[in-house]
């Protein structure tokens, strides 16, 4: 089943606590401890010393920002961060209702807020986002395959905001949202899952 209200920064640091538990056995007080004791200088260096320790991905980012801080918008809710990226673009939210709404349909899905955009995890890793990108145009993002050829609506995604994304699709209303778009949604969590 999927999550139908965007998780916030702060439940996703609970998450990401989890995953750090259960990928290296160790929880954040002891993580932060030998991070404190390595006392790297820079983002760049600590994530090359956790990359060696096999803490990658979301945990890092966890670690990187207990080190280094967190961001503003972590403290902002869920319902903020969207409510932000809609507030001068609102004919645009009836597409993330809409992507939103069909997910069930899709898989067990969970929806992180971000500060510029909402993105797609199936229970292994982001396959997706949803960008507020112009007033008149929102991105879809998807993580599929690198060497997938292009068609008429689906292009290959340079300097998306999810980094991960590798394809895209652009939408300027809620009724583009249809079976092709949710057939390539649906391909992108499989590759993931």
């Amino acid at each position: 089943m999927s999550q139908r209200r965007p998780r916030s920064w702060q439940e996703m640091r609970e998450q990401e606590i989890r995953w750090l538990v259960e990928r290296t056995g160790e929880g954040l007080e002891a993580w932060n401890a030998r991070v404190r004791a390595y006392d790297p200088t820079d983002e760049a260096t600590l994530r090359s010393w956790l990359a060696e320790r096999g803490v990658t991905g979301y945990p890092a980012m966890l670690l990187v920002m207990e080190r280094f801080g967190y961001p503003d918008y972590f403290q902002a809710s869920a319902d903020e961060l969207v409510e932000n990226q809609y507030r001068d673009r609102p004919a645009l939210r009836p597409i993330l209702d809409t992507i939103v709404a069909l997910m069930p349909e899709v898989g067990t899905i969970e929806l992180q807020a971000r500060k510029t955009y909402v993105a797609f995890l199936t229970p292994k890793r982001t396959f997706g986002a949803l960008v507020p990108t112009t007033r008149t145009r929102s991105d879809l993002g998807l993580r599929l395959p690198a060497d997938l050829k292009a068609t008429e609506a689906l292009e290959p995604a340079k300097n998306f905001a999810q980094s991960s994304v590798t394809h895209k699709i652009g939408l300027s209303s809620a009724g583009e949202v249809d079976d092709e778009v949710v057939g390539w949604i649906k391909r992108s969590y499989a590759a993931n899952s």
